[in-house]
């Protein structure tokens, strides 16, 4: 009897190792297969196709956070796990996708990186129209030529846009327009009418503001000074409109050449403001709301010339003299 028993206990001990192996290891992992083979499948509910936008610069925790409210994805965890994983984390789109309940995890992740309808492009204050076809041109099969006929200065407002990705210059000009119409504002519009200001003279004061301002302080200064000069018939000698004028520098590879010669400041041209009294013929680039509402509500102030130094700092004048001191003080090397 108990040789029988020393043969039956080694096995006995295993039976009872394996079984605490399969209850505490194998059974867990099996779950937590299952669970996540679940979690990576498609939520379902057919029929339910939506338009889902990427912003910009959007972290995947936002991101799988968007995702799951929206019904296309289980877990927000498993998600961004699988994007760490296959490094689809760092090929993530800005931009507009066409998604569905009946897609995988790993089918809504490779549409999120390559199936994009629609595009951000940001348009930044101050460009004139030939820099914006610069810039579209890299995303948008658009005819340059076209595009430049047809945008008018002044009207390109900066912002940052979602534009489809077929879309031509007729279609981005009319996204640009709407955005225009809505933020130069009904309010807006009769601010500038009861100061004595037509749109393309708002416009037009705006943009050279915003060429010649540094900073949100200076805007309403500034325009209040050049508004005052030309309502005074003085001219209004800002050096953005001369720069305007002079068009591309091949030397400096800038539409807004910043080393302006005495001959580029005797240019003949109407928007030489040195040389010519009046506003010029029309915007010098496209201005942000901020130029806008500085011309529309200008500063107040006993300035009549203003000069940035060389660390850009401004200095205003009341008059011509204290304006030559200021040459000479910060700008006479």
């Amino acid at each position: 009897m108990r040789s029988t028993w020393l043969v039956k206990q080694p096995f006995g001990s295993m039976f009872k190792f394996l079984i605490t192996l399969f209850i505490t290891i194998i059974i867990p992992v099996v779950i937590l297969t299952v669970w996540v083979n679940q979690t990576l499948s498609p939520v379902g509910d057919p029929g339910r196709e939506k338009i889902f936008v990427v912003k910009n610069g959007e972290g995947t925790s936002v991101l799988s956070q968007r995702l799951q409210k929206e019904g296309l994805i289980r877990n927000t965890f498993i998600f961004r796990l699988y994007l760490k994983l296959t490094g689809l984390d760092k090929q993530i789109q800005a931009g507009s996708f066409k998604l569905s309940p009946e897609q995988s995890v790993k089918e809504i992740s490779l549409a999120l990186t390559r199936g994009r309808l629609d595009k951000w492009i940001t348009i930044i204050e101050g460009l004139r129209k030939e820099e914006i076809a610069a810039t579209l041109e890299k995303d948008f099969d658009i005819d340059r030529e076209k595009f430049l006929r047809a945008a008018r200065e002044g009207e390109l407002f900066p912002d940052t846009y979602l534009i489809p990705i077929g879309a031509d210059e007729e279609k981005i000009l009319s996204i640009l327009n709407r955005n225009f119409q809505k933020k130069f504002s009904d309010d807006l519009r009769t601010k500038a009418t009861n100061n004595g200001f037509t749109q393309k003279e708002v416009l037009t004061l705006a943009s050279i503001v915003e060429r010649e301002a540094r900073s949100k302080e200076e805007r309403p200064v500034i325009a209040g000074i050049l508004i005052k000069r030309w309502r005074e018939g003085l001219s209004i000698a800002a050096d953005a409109t001369i720069q305007y004028a002079l068009g591309y520098s091949n030397e400096e590879k800038s539409w807004w050449r910043k080393n302006l010669t005495e001959e580029d400041l005797k240019i003949n041209s109407p928007y030489n403001t040195r040389i010519k009294t009046g506003l010029p013929p029309g915007p010098i680039c496209n201005p942000g709301l901020a130029s806008i509402k500085a011309v529309v509500s200008p500063g107040e102030s006993s300035y009549y010339f203003y000069l940035h130094d060389v660390d850009g700092k401004v200095h205003y004048a009341r008059t011509f003299e204290e304006h030559q001191q200021n040459i000479n003080k910060y700008l006479t090397p």
